[in-house]
């Protein structure tokens, strides 16, 4: 039993509806941390590299959800070689010397989401990306490292699908940039559509979506979503973002406290308010 007084803590905006911290003060429970505390805190992409500044010793380390992916990595002292890479951390740590390391355990929530509800591995070898943000560039990553070479990216505005191919092409993957279409032109030739476009605007796009043989759904609240409706609806294979969620926190509780995470207990935690 460890009652060291320690914080840490999950920082976006909006931010009160995150589940991190049900993860979290799980996971210190059930490893004697009775001294840690684990909380919500609002803040911006603009108000993190002063907050991370002002943050006293206690801190260990701090989530980072949208939309202060990018900022976090660019405040980070160290950065991983897969922060580098996606362009983006949901992570930040504190070293001994009291500087912070950036990562991306994204990366391994879209990976362990996807093998926990089923995924066998690629056939045609394509997905479907909608949406080119912080959490695209993790899914891309991601899904190399599954094994998929192809990825076409789904966007309102093509130009800012710029960073999203750089980091596409990073990993190997053959990338093609297309118009927003809810009736995904392309769905039938490929393996996975993942939505990583905020709650809502993948909606109009959930009975294309379903038609695929696997699809993950980065949206957690609310949930269910219309498209895990809908996928659901037809016995679709579907990942959730709670399911992405769990994994990526099962490297930061790892991370922070310097002990293997009680997978069991948070998942069972998560399954306690789905």
């Amino acid at each position: 039993m460890s009652t060291q007084a320690r914080r840490a803590a999950v920082l976006g905006s909006p931010v009160a509806h995150s589940l991190s911290p049900v993860l979290h003060r799980a996971a210190y429970r059930a490893l004697g941390l009775s001294g840690w505390r684990y909380d919500a805190i609002e803040c911006d992409e603009a108000a993190l590299p002063g907050l991370v500044d002002g943050l006293g010793p206690e801190w260990v380390g701090l989530s980072v959800t949208m939309p202060g992916k990018r900022a976090a990595l660019a405040r980070a002292d160290e950065r991983t070689e897969r922060a580098v890479a996606v362009d983006a951390a949901n992570t930040l740590v504190r070293l001994p010397d009291g500087r912070w390391q950036a990562d991306c355990t994204d990366i391994d929530g879209v990976t362990g989401a996807l093998i926990s509800a089923g995924w066998a591995g690629p056939r045609s070898g394509a997905a479907l990306v909608l949406g080119a943000g912080a959490t695209a560039s993790a899914v891309v990553a991601g899904l190399a490292e599954l094994e998929l070479r192809n990825v076409q990216v789904m966007v309102r505005k093509p130009a800012r699908a710029a960073g999203l191919v750089a980091v596409a092409k990073r990993f190997g993957l053959e990338v093609e940039v297309v118009a927003w279409d809810p009736a995904l032109p392309g769905v039938g030739g490929v393996d996975l559509v993942v939505s990583t476009v905020p709650g809502g605007a993948a909606d109009p796009c959930a009975p294309a979506a379903a038609r695929a043989p696997f699809v993950l759904d980065v949206v957690y609240h609310p949930w269910p979503t219309p498209m895990a409706k809908a996928v659901e609806s037809v016995g679709g294979r579907l990942a959730t973002g709670l399911d992405m969620l769990l994994h990526q926190a099962f490297g930061q509780v790892e991370q922070f406290t310097g002990r293997p995470a009680p997978r069991e207990v948070m998942a069972s935690a998560l399954a306690g308010v789905r």
